[in-house]
């Protein structure tokens, strides 16, 4: 009767201590299991961008004085919104906002139906020669930037009278096409071809059956391909400096262009022109940066 205590105890140190030493050793495990060499360049690269950042909204926010005293990391002593009144001013923002807008809005829509409808056609017809080498075409495509480019297509645009913002639409769509099918269609492929079969029994032409039952399965990748064309095309620089002709027709980036000269030394104004520029950008990114990421892991394996 006296020994049935001791053994509960011995029982019980002997689980307890069981216990503390799964947990020590998953401890060690996952201790081991960081990656200490990604972490740090991860952090790094965070760096290079947070830093550059903070600068950008704390030299927005302050004076005049305080933004030419040196000191780019001092927080602004008062917040002053004197900048973006001038900047707001300067720019003619409404004006540069639309305009950026109506480029942005054009090469999306445009890109994601160009791409999607030339995914298609090329995946479902991989069989025939012509559009495996218009595959390889618009892949060839790619590594051809636009400042290689840009004369010719200066002048092409002046000759048919597309120098303002609509042919701006049209070369920033080509230019996002190549990327834009090669995501298209790897999504393309993991959508099994029984569903456009049993479609097709049911009466469905081709255009019903990917209006209603592909373009619709697209979506993830649709995002994903909108996101980066947005982002290219909010934030071009070149493409409209050289093609818009008409000054008053020009995007946000090309009217920030005016801080480079005449008013170098105004910092905060500068600096609240990019921040005011750049705010949509960011806020479409962080609100849709989930669907990027699943629009680019989504195809990678053929389900």
């Amino acid at each position: 009767m006296s020994t049935q205590p001791a053994l509960v105890a011995e029982t019980t140190t002997a689980a307890l201590t069981l216990g503390a030493d799964r947990s020590s050793r998953r401890i060690r495990t996952r201790m081991e299991r960081v990656n200490w060499s990604g972490t740090i360049i991860l952090i790094l690269c965070a760096v290079t961008v947070l830093v550059p950042l903070y600068v950008t909204v704390t030299m927005a926010f302050k004076t005049t004085a305080q933004a030419v005293d040196g000191n780019a990391f001092s927080l602004p002593a008062p917040f002053s919104l004197d900048g973006f009144v001038q900047a707001w001013n300067l720019t003619d923002f409404p004006v540069g906002a639309l305009m950026s807008f109506l480029v942005t809005a054009g090469t999306v829509i445009a890109t994601i139906l160009l791409s999607a409808f030339a995914s298609y056609a090329i995946v479902r017809n991989w069989d025939k020669r012509l559009f495996r080498f218009s595959f390889f075409y618009l892949l060839a495509a790619m590594f051809i930037p636009f400042p290689v480019v840009a004369l010719p297509q200066v002048q092409l645009t002046g000759i048919l009278h597309l120098d303002n913002p609509g042919g701006v639409i049209i070369l920033a769509t080509m230019f996002q096409l190549s990327f834009s099918v090669l995501l298209f269609t790897a999504f393309l492929r993991s959508i099994p071809l029984e569903l456009e079969e049993s479609a097709r029994i049911d009466g469905a032409t081709t255009w019903q059956t990917f209006r209603h039952m592909i373009f619709p399965l697209l979506a993830p990748m649709s995002a994903t391909i909108g996101i980066f064309a947005f982002l290219y095309a909010w934030n071009d620089f070149m493409m409209p400096s050289l093609i818009i002709s008409d000054p008053a027709l020009q995007t946000l980036p090309v009217r920030q262009q005016l801080f480079q000269t005449q008013f170098s030394n105004n910092y905060n104004v500068s600096f609240a022109s990019y921040l005011l520029a750049m705010a949509p950008a960011i806020v479409a990114y962080l609100f849709t940066q989930r669907w990027v990421m699943e629009g680019v892991t989504q195809g990678a394996v053929k389900g």
